[in-house]
């Protein structure tokens, strides 16, 4: 089992999809490092060599921000906006959509649950 950035690799899967189990890279990004790798897409991630996977250690770690520092740059970001009290900073603090979403139908994901209003008319 390849272990890379810190995320153990799933096993039987292409190296194109495994890649995209580390925080931070999307199938585009996948591809860009197994080209510059030269590493076929279709290879399994069982089927890593050891060389192969240092390889890819080394692209990751060198050109790519990836897991907790990307983790932690995303909430600072977040953060920093919260404190400035700029209109998505706010957004966020209330836990609503930051992108100009609707949310008088949908948005339940940033909402949560339903909150039942007793005695509330409805037209």
């Amino acid at each position: 089992m390849a272990r890379i950035a810190g995320v153990d690799l799933p096993k039987r899967k292409r190296m194109e999809i495994a890649l995209t189990y580390i925080y931070g890279i999307g199938r585009s990004t996948s591809r860009k490092i197994l080209e510059e790798a030269s590493i076929n897409f279709d290879l399994k991630s069982d089927d890593l060599n050891d060389d192969q996977v240092i390889i890819l250690r080394r692209i990751i770690d060198d050109k790519y921000k990836v897991e907790g520092y990307l983790r932690k740059e995303v909430t600072t970001n977040i953060k920093r906006l919260m404190d400035l009290g700029t209109y998505r900073g706010l957004r966020h603090r209330k836990g609503l959509p930051a992108h100009g979403q609707r949310t008088k139908t949908n948005a339940r994901t940033r909402k949560g649950p339903r909150k039942i209003l007793i005695g509330k008319k409805t037209k």
